[in-house]
C-alpha cells in the first residue's frame, strides 16, 4: 500500500512524527492524507496532502520545506515512477491558531 510505504519512508527522513491521524498535541508533526487515486493500464497514480505542523508559522514553513525535499528521494524506491509537487501553500487554521504548510503530491507507482 502506497500510503504505508509514504508513512515509513517520511517517517525515516524526518525528525518529527509522522501520522495518518492527528495526536493530542498540536504542533511538530507531519500529517499525511490521501485525497484521490487514479489508474490507468494497471499504473495507479495516487494524491496525498502532506501537511506540515509547526508551533509557528515559520517553524511550519521549515518543516514544509524539509518535507518537499524528503519527497525527492521518495522518487528512487523500487514502485515508485514518479513524484510530482503540484502545489504547496499556507493551510493555517485561524481559529485555532494551529499553523500549518499542506504540501500536495501526485505519485505515480505499480
Amino acid at each position: 500500500m502506497i500510503a504505508k510505504t509514504l508513512l515509513d519512508y517520511l517517517d525515516e527522513a524526518l525528525n518529527v512524527p509522522v501520522v495518518m491521524e492527528a495526536p493530542e498535541q498540536t504542533s511538530d508533526y507531519v500529517l499525511i492524507d490521501q485525497t484521490g487515486s487514479s489508474r490507468t493500464n494497471h499504473i495507479i497514480t495516487t494524491t496525498f496532502a502532506i501537511q506540515s505542523f509547526g508551533g509557528s508559522l515559520y517553524e511550519a514553513m521549515l518543516l514544509n520545506e524539509s518535507v518537499k525535499a524528503a519527497m525527492v528521494g521518495f522518487a528512487e524506491l523500487d514502485d515508485i515512477t514518479r513524484v510530482e509537487l503540484d502545489t504547496d501553500y499556507n493551510y493555517s487554521d485561524t481559529e485555532t491558531k494551529q499553523y500549518r504548510w499542506q504540501a500536495v503530491y501526485s505519485i505515480t507507482h505499480y
